[in-house]
């Protein structure tokens, strides 16, 4: 065929993004955490068999990707614990600089709806004006 398909690079993406968040929330109970569990794998395999569904992957090609990016999940969160590289986003100082870049960013999706006019820009401008109020609102308080 000319191509090649292995690894998912969707499913990549989706399972490293649910180890991230299967950890961040993990609940305290047994078996709460269980259900936890196994509703982020049902929903990372839902998500990443829809790419089997289309055409465009094959299944050993969302499961590489799968495994890929929970192993991608999970040195991230491992790195993360061990160098603690992120602790400088806390300090009031730097606050200014995100709620300019995220004015920006606000800007740049006004622009990109108003030029396509897709619902997805939507969802991405609520979220981004939430993060902002959200931001500035911290940084007034602190």
């Amino acid at each position: 065929m000319g191509y090649s398909s292995l690894p998912s690079g969707h499913s990549i993406t989706v399972f490293c993004t649910l180890t991230v968040l299967l950890f961040a929330f993990v609940p305290n109970k047994f078996y709460t955490k269980i259900a936890w569990t196994t509703l982020i794998i049902l929903l990372g395999s839902a998500l990443s068999l829809t790419r089997v569904g289309v055409g465009a992957h094959h299944p050993i090609d969302v499961f590489t990707g799968g495994i890929l990016g929970y192993i991608s999940g999970l040195s991230g969160i491992f790195i993360s614990v061990k160098y603690k590289a992120w602790t400088w986003i806390n300090h009031k100082k730097y606050y200014p600089i995100f709620i300019l870049l995220f004015l920006i960013c606000s800007v740049i999706l006004i622009t990109k709806i108003n030029d396509k006019n897709l619902s997805i820009f939507y969802f991405a401008l609520a979220s981004l004006l939430f993060s902002l109020y959200k931001i500035i609102y911290v940084y007034i308080k602190k």
